[in-house]
């Protein structure tokens, strides 16, 4: 599947485009009643074909895994996909009325919202269906029709399409995998099925030794009891590493446990630069979760698509990001393995490989990094999405001055723009990361502004329909129609969740929070929005020389009074 990454890397959602897909924003029903009364017909002249569908493209939150497309892509994804034919006799039709009765009823249950235009889900279906079958007896799978229950969608914040979460004993968790048959059936029958296995023989342990690429052992006295629920507490939340524990005093030593320890004790192996982690506290859930959250990463993690959402999911969200090539990775990789143990528990490490086809082009422009390398960045993660540039030689008391100077909020982010345009006397101001204070910023100006991304097909319609009303408020100089591109500046003013964007900046009030605009994007709805929330009052005129039919005598002559000139656009 065609991944589209561009800009919101946040390192919690890498390589996992998701098809959000924003809510319908609801018409400005709380317009003046003079707004309403204007006549504003001519604004829909030509207009047949500039109608908006009110979904926004996806946001994309870094590169994700194959997952996520944006918004559009869901679009041209349903007219090229053609769906095989596949029996749904075993998924589960839930809808508002028996939603919670049918979650009552069954312990285990995976539920997919989707929506019946969403290519993605199209795809998924048949996959969901045989995993629906396979797991009978196990697991119920059901599906929700977002686009119908919306309150139900809304109720688990479903923003994206399709959406699948696990209900255990009515408690929800988002499925965070692949999305086929054979994925979705492994996953769920581990939070099904005993998440803790027994090794008695060390026939078995070193089979285990040799299948498993990480693990965690509890050397225990007895593999029942209130230890072993602690494990097994434990071994729930942890989808990507598999939990054994043993009594054997021979099993233990083969998995690097002295036999002759004190019980209860517990080792992290990984085949990878540190391959393994001893537990040194208490023996409780909390704990040893917290113990495997911090070591079951490798000190430097590859990105790749498998890896991203470990990445991303992590309760650790601050990241160090090397970008280098392949080449001159080998001579960087083990000091940064040097800095990752100094800062374990408090940053992930991760490394970019630059001429990696598959996504290291992707991730590279995602944080504007640009040339061969080798550069450091450090990011806050999605929630937060700044970045910082580390400049000067990669050393690692460098490196550990960089660190730590950004774990104590020391350091200036780096924010992308494009070059500042030479010419910018359109009737759409053109604004950049360098000068969007000067102009969105302006307190003398209501400034509309629209974030689009140059792939995003919603944006391309709006196009139009935005030039149209710019070209209309031209002649009032307290208004200010503009539009960046998104997937390459940024600002700290410019929140963004889906493209397009559209938010106004009012007159003499641009330290506070900017409007989101949510209403009909027709030149009719963004115009009595503007005028709404415009702080500085404005009465447009209708231009001479272009009166509809029959407002003129039959010489052509138009009242010329301001008086008798309507405010519409």
């Amino acid at each position: 599947m065609e991944t589209r990454i561009l800009l919101v890397l946040s390192l919690s959602a890498v390589l996992l485009f998701s098809g959000f897909c924003s809510a319908v924003p609801p018409n400005d029903s709380s317009m003046k009643n003079e707004d309403l009364d204007e006549d504003l017909s001519f604004l829909k002249e030509d207009d047949e074909e500039s109608y908006l569908d009110n979904h926004s493209a996806s946001y994309p939150k870094y590169p994700t895994d194959e997952g996520y497309e944006d918004f559009d892509e869901m679009y041209s994804d349903q007219e090229s996909y053609s769906q095989p034919e596949f029996d749904e006799k075993d998924v589960i039709v839930l809808k508002d009325e028996n939603f919670t009765d049918f979650l009552e009823k069954n312990r285990y249950v995976m539920v997919e919202f989707y929506a019946p235009w969403c290519g993605h889900c199209l795809a998924l279906a048949p996959e969901y269906a045989a995993a629906a079958t396979e797991l009978k007896g196990v697991a119920a799978l059901a599906k929700v029709d977002a686009s119908e229950e919306k309150e139900l969608a809304q109720k688990y914040y479903v923003q994206g399409f399709p959406t699948l979460y696990f209900f255990i004993d009515g408690v929800h968790k988002l499925y965070p995998g692949q999305r086929t048959k054979d994925a979705i059936v492994t996953w769920v029958k581990k939070k099904t099925g005993p998440s803790v296995y027994n090794i008695t023989t060390t026939e078995d342990a070193e089979r285990i030794l040799n299948i498993e690429d990480k693990l965690v052992l509890a050397f225990l006295d007895s593999l029942v009891g209130p230890e072993s629920n602690e494990l097994s507490a434990a071994s729930k939340g942890e989808d990507d590493v598999s939990f054994y524990q043993t009594a054997s005093p021979d099993v233990a030593k083969l998995f690097h446990l002295d036999p002759k320890v004190k019980r209860p004790a517990l080792v992290l192996l990984k085949k990878e630069a540190e391959k393994l982690s001893h537990y040194d506290g208490q023996f409780t859930n909390s704990s040893i979760v917290e113990f495997v959250v911090d070591n079951k990463l490798p000190l430097v993690t590859t990105f790749t698509r498998e890896s991203a959402p470990l990445i991303f999911e992590s309760p650790i969200k601050k990241q160090l990001l090397l970008f280098a090539t392949s080449n001159s990775s080998e001579k960087l990789i083990p000091t940064f393995q040097e800095a990752a143990k100094i800062f374990k528990g408090k940053l992930i490490v991760v490394y970019i490989e630059m001429d990696n086809e598959d996504v290291g082009g992707q991730v590279s422009d995602f944080f504007g990094v640009t040339g061969d390398g080798p550069h450091l960045l450090a990011y806050n993660g999605n929630d937060d999405g700044k970045k910082y540039i580390f400049d000067g030689e990669v050393t690692l008391d460098r490196i550990k001055a960089f660190a730590e100077d950004f774990l104590e909020d020391k350091l200036k982010p780096f924010y992308k723009s494009d070059p500042i345009p030479e010419a910018n006397d359109g009737n759409v101001k053109i604004v950049v990361g360098k000068n969007f204070d000067e102009i969105v910023l302006d307190e003398s100006k209501d400034v509309l502004l629209e974030i689009y991304a140059p792939w995003c097909g919603h944006c391309l319609e709006l196009e139009p329909i935005y030039n149209k009303l710019a070209k209309h408020l031209r002649s009032i100089d307290s208004i200010v129609l503009a539009k960046m591109d998104g997937t390459t500046n940024e600002h700290p003013r410019a929140k963004v969740d889906g493209f397009p964007t559209l938010l106004f900046f009012p007159a003499g009030n641009k330290s506070s929070d900017p409007t989101t605009v949510e209403t009909d994007r027709t030149e009719e709805g963004l115009y009595k929005f503007i005028k709404k929330h415009a702080s500085i009052p404005f009465k447009l005129q209708k231009p001479t020389g272009t009166p509809k039919s029959g407002s003129a005598d039959a010489s052509g002559s138009e009242k010329s009074s301001s008086e008798d000139l309507k405010d519409e656009l």
